[in-house]
């Protein structure tokens, strides 16, 4: 479960040009199965999970906890961000105790492309800055994953190193709201 500290869960939705990020509903139990369970959304995690254990563990309310944002477009969930504390890059880099929060998103095939998760994941780490002004948030993906490469950038992640872990190069970087004076 993620742990922002003393910020209040939920927020308000955060409502941007074309999209919404709000707490997760009952009406968006399938899309978490359909996201979970996708080949394509799997390929850099592990691989899908398969569609009749997701089916059978979802919760009526999916995956509600702090830090997690269900991407609405049009009233439909099409991904998630999540803002989550935990322990990501590389074991002397970034401990549990460290308290680092990591920016995490997924979103469903049918919605690449579109610059959603750009957007999505812009306006969560505005609301973060704004909610933990001067903290930073960490990135993890694998080298291999062009289109998260190029998103990690877009967002103003900065590279710190990179290292090899589950067989495949990972890219570790930050992000920070402070801007520095020169």
């Amino acid at each position: 479960m993620a742990d922002l500290g003393p910020v209040a869960w939920p927020p308000a939705p955060i409502r941007i040009e074309r999209l919404v990020l709000r707490e997760s509903e009952a009406r968006d139990r399938a899309a978490f199965v359909d996201l979970f369970a996708s080949p394509e959304v799997g390929t850099y995690l592990g691989g899908a999970r398969p569609r009749h254990e997701l089916e059978r563990e979802t919760a009526e309310v999916p995956l509600r906890r702090p830090g997690l944002f269900v991407v609405d477009l049009d009233g439909a969930m099409i991904g998630m961000v999540t803002l989550e504390r935990r322990k990501v890059g590389p074991p002397a880099r970034v401990r549990p105790e460290s308290g680092k929060v990591d920016l995490g998103y997924l979103f469903l095939p049918e919605a690449w492309g579109c610059g959603y998760a750009a957007e999505a994941c812009a306006a969560a780490l505005a609301w973060f800055a704004g909610t933990l002004p001067g903290e930073p948030v960490v990135l993890c993906t694998q080298t291999a994953n062009d289109r998260s490469m190029r998103l990690a950038t877009k967002l103003g992640f900065t590279e710190v190193e990179r290292f090899e872990k589950y067989g495949a190069e990972q890219w570790f970087g930050v992000w920070s709201s402070v801007t520095p004076s020169g």
